[in-house]
């Protein structure tokens, strides 16, 4: 799909739309306003929604663009219904094979106008308006005026098979239809010319609009997080929407659902529509028993517009098929049994409830006739005041409990399905709440409590099922975009993935899907890696089960160009307690498309690896135990047999020796110089201890910061400040992170303080390629970019040896796979038994030359002569 008009397109449309509603905003409000009289109740409504956002010009931009989002949604909700005959009359788009006014326009102008819709005085209004007989009201066109009547009741009309997108009567947004929509570079002219009917064939254009309208709003956001502004309920939205490529959500469903149905009909001939499918790579025994198609429940967290549960829904409508239901049966029964969602943004759930429904119609033109609507539940902040809680909470329960199921909601449009209601507390509160009439006291001092409190029930219930299958493209946002309120809430509820929101969907998935129920999702890949996340391993490692993933890497979603996301799409399988052993050695399935560079290669090397199924194609073998014998349990699959032999047979690293972070200066500009930009006479190269350096008379010592990809020796460039012990840089760290200072103390020690001057084996902390290892004799001071190895001479020239070799390289790239080598990582390097029979003199040699080489820059302070001039002769 060409989506760069559908870009355009959306972008313009929000900013007209916003202007209109605006303009409409300003003309209804004064006092004299024809729309106070003839609608009242409509314009008080107004009222209370821009008051409640702020009031004043602040209330008003908000309601205008709440308004407006709304507005969009409809004339792309009708124009799609134009484009596939399910109106019956074009309601935004004119007859077929014409153009300039809407069909319905057309028709009121020769005088029909469809009772059936057009309802009460509405007809003679429009039709007086168009034969001149009545005046419009002032400042508007006649046939403007016409077409927004015509454009409610349609609207009205559809309201009752579609409620989520088309409002009841007497919503406020009536009053505020834009004023321009005849006008020939209007929204809803211009979405006739772009969604084109064969556009409007794939309902997946329904989320690309979703995403480019909200674009530039996602854009204002990421601009405020650069001025440190925070993530709340008004900026989740847009912040992290990102609409998954239609490959990677076949995948996802394919390996779940799909799964699913090929474990419990091995004969189904679903496989052959399945392009994306892989295969179990042993007899699998202990699945989720499917006897119906119905029992394929399956949810989406974070549905957003509803890509994922549209394409399930394809899959849904084949299974049924191949079980012998009727084509009039089957949609109905997908969307009353199978396909549930959940969502914070309500313009976004209306989007996934009308592409569900016109997934329905297409199946079944007469499905609008007698529609089911969606399991689509847009998550509402409710709350209660205490005297309705009175009135809710059981005479013989824990009356704190219940206080806190009926205000768990308080904050939904924030934390969504994260939240975990109590599954025992929301079935025996339904329960009571059933036995209430409403029209006790405390319901009418609460103005409606009972109806709040089941829109509780019906939330809470969506969010304790039991679900064969929960799919996900989860929110991205890390704890230094949250809020205050957001940020506690994942501390105090997901404190083991509280960094990110992607990884607490992650955790908060697994809990949706039932006893050997399947998690299908992409998220960022740094939940593969990180020692932060070390702790979600260890549990995805022991509860459930890694049946496949495609390691997409960067550059998988086209519509982000550049190395913004790294990401991974992976199925989990929830694991009984009484098979985790025998699950944990079950291989599962990884392909590496981490070299591709657009989705249009990645998908060649996937359908590629499924073909030849080979390592050498990116396809590899690996069980959960494999992960769990290497320290932090990363998820490194493309790693050979041998390689994770080591981590078995070798100790790390850091048993061994005394792998150490270095000295923070607090600020390099003011305590570090290159060794050439100071007096030597205030330097001292040779220090071999900190009471040396204390004595040396000196206020320049060698600093070890890291530096350029380098084996063996060099990098011996910089030198800081330690005079007096190093009083001022510690003086310095004591003034910016005074929480450092240790109780009865007024400085902070540098880290490593110990080893300082001692010879040591060093790498770079930061580095774009592997790790290079180094010899450093004494006298430098370690910085926290030089990290280094301590311990006996003669262990460092064996330890010198083994991190430079291929295979050492092999294992850091799979510890450190982001840019950073921190000591942590690297004391995990498994170090063979066998370093005690390398011989040192082989590492000291390599040390020379590369020493030489060194030597022979200017830039080194032990350079003597220019190779060149030595080569002939000279002094």
């Amino acid at each position: 799909m060409d989506t760069a008009p559908l870009k355009s397109f959306a972008t313009s449309a929000r900013t007209e739309l916003i202007r209109e509603v605006g303009a409409r905003i300003i003309a209804v409000l004064p006092q004299g306003s024809p729309e106070r009289v003839e609608q009242p109740r409509a314009v008080a409504a107004l009222e209370r929604a821009i008051a409640r956002a702020g009031g004043g010009d602040k209330g008003k931009a908000h309601v205008a663009d709440k308004v407006a989002y709304t507005w969009f949604n409809r004339i792309i909700a009708l124009r799609f219904m134009d484009a596939n005959g399910y109106t019956g009359i074009g309601v935004v788009s004119p007859a077929a094979d014409q153009v300039g006014q809407p069909e319905v326009l057309a028709a009121a102008k020769r005088g029909q106008i469809d009772g059936g819709v057009v309802r009460g005085t509405d007809a003679a209004t429009i039709t007086g308006l168009l034969n001149g007989t009545r005046p419009p009201r002032t400042g508007t066109d006649a046939q403007a005026e016409a077409y927004a009547l015509l454009l409610t009741d349609y609207c009205r009309y559809w309201n009752s098979a579609m409620p989520f997108i088309f409002e009841r009567e007497g919503d406020y947004t009536e009053l505020l239809i834009p004023a321009n929509l005849l006008a020939e570079d209007s929204a809803l002219s211009r979405s006739v010319k772009v969604l084109t009917q064969d556009v409007c064939r794939d309902v997946e254009v329904i989320g690309w609009l979703y995403q480019f309208y909200i674009s530039e709003r996602k854009d204002e956001v990421f601009a405020g997080f650069k001025k440190n502004k925070k993530a709340g309920a008004d900026e989740i939205p847009a912040a992290t929407q990102l609409f998954t490529p239609h490959w990677i959500v076949r995948y996802l469903l394919e390996n779940s659902v799909g799964r699913l149905w090929m474990l419990n009909r091995p004969e189904s001939r679903l496989v052959d529509q399945m392009d994306y499918y892989i295969a179990p790579v042993d007899e699998e025994t202990d699945f989720l028993e499917i006897t119906t198609p119905e029992e394929l429940k399956v949810i989406d967290p974070a549905c957003g517009s509803g890509h994922m549960l549209t394409y399930a829904f394809d899959l849904l409508y084949e299974i049924y098929e191949e079980e012998g239901y009727t084509p009039s049966q089957i949609p109905g029964l997908i969307l009353t049994n199978n396909l549930y969602g959940t969502e914070i943004d309500p313009r976004a759930g209306a989007l996934a409830a009308f592409a569900l429904t016109m997934k329905a119609a297409a199946k079944r033109k007469l499905f609008l006739k007698n529609a089911v609507e969606p399991n689509i539940c847009v998550l509402e902040p409710i709350t209660f005041a205490p005297h309705e809680l009175d009135y809710l909470v059981t005479k013989d329960g824990d009356r704190h409990a219940e206080e806190a199921f009926w205000n768990q909601f308080a904050e939904a449009d924030t934390f969504g399905s994260l939240i975990q209601p109590n599954p025992d507390l929301t079935v025996r509160l339904a329960k009571h709440l059933a036995t209430l009439d409403g029209d006790g006291d405390g319901d009418l001092l609460g103005l409606g409590a009972v109806d709040r409190a089941q829109r509780i029930i019906d939330q809470a219930t969506c969010l304790t099922r039991d679900y064969a299958v929960v799919v996900a493209n989860p929110p991205y946002m890390g704890s230094k975009q949250m809020n205050a309120l957001l940020s506690q809430f994942m501390k105090d509820e997901y404190p083991d993935v509280k960094s990110d929101l992607f990884a607490g969907f992650i955790e908060r998935c697994t809990n949706l899907a039932g006893p050997r129920g399947a998690v299908a999702m992409i998220t960022m890949q740094s939940w593969m890696f990180l020692s932060s996340y070390e702790k979600l391993r260890a549990s995805l490692l022991t509860k459930q089960r890694i049946a496949s993933m495609l390691h997409l890497g960067a550059r998988a979603f086209d519509s982000i160009g550049g190395e913004v996301v790294s990401s991974t799409a992976f199925v989990l399988v929830n694991v009984p307690t009484d098979n985790r052993g025998a699950a944990r050695k079950q291989a599962g399935t990884f392909i590496r498309l981490v070299d591709g560079t657009s989705e249009a290669e990645k998908i060649a090397a996937l359908s590629a690896a499924l073909e030849v199924r080979a390592k050498d194609a990116g396809l590899h073998l690996a069980s959960d135990a494999d992960f769990a014998a290497i320290p932090g349990s990363p998820i490194v699959y493309w790693l050979s047999e041998k390689i994770r032999a080591t981590f078995r047979v070798g100790k790390p690293l850091g048993e061994v020796s005394s792998p150490l972070v270095g000295l923070r200066t607090g600020d390099n500009a003011r305590f570090m110089r290159l060794w050439w930009e100071v007096a030597s006479s205030r330097s001292s190269f040779a220090c071999d201890s900190l009471r040396a350096a204390e004595t040396a008379g000196a206020r320049w010592f060698p600093y070890n910061k890291g530096g350029a990809f380098r084996r063996w020796y060099g990098n011996h460039e910089y030198v800081v400040n330690w005079e007096r012990d190093g009083r001022e840089i510690e003086e310095e760290l004591a003034r910016r992170y005074p929480y450092l200072v240790p109780a009865g103390k007024t400085l902070v020690r540098g880290q490593g303080r110990d080893r300082y001057f001692s010879p040591s084996v060093s790498w770079s902390d930061i580095s774009s390629g592997a790790p290079s290892f180094r010899h450093f004799p004494k006298g430098f001071i370690h910085g926290n970019k030089g990290n280094s190895i301590f311990g006996p001479t003669s262990l460092q020239d064996r330890l010198l040896a083994v991190m430079n070799a291929p295979c050492a390289t092999v294992i850091l790239e799979a510890l450190t796979p982001t840019m950073t080598a921190s000591v942590g990582d690297v004391a995990k390097t498994p170090v063979p038994d066998a370093i005690a029979d390398l011989p040192p003199s082989t590492t000291q040699a390599l040390v020379a030359t590369a020493k030489s080489d060194w030597d022979e820059f200017e830039t080194s302070w032990g350079f003597e002569r220019n190779p060149l001039i030595a080569a002939f002769g000279g002094a």
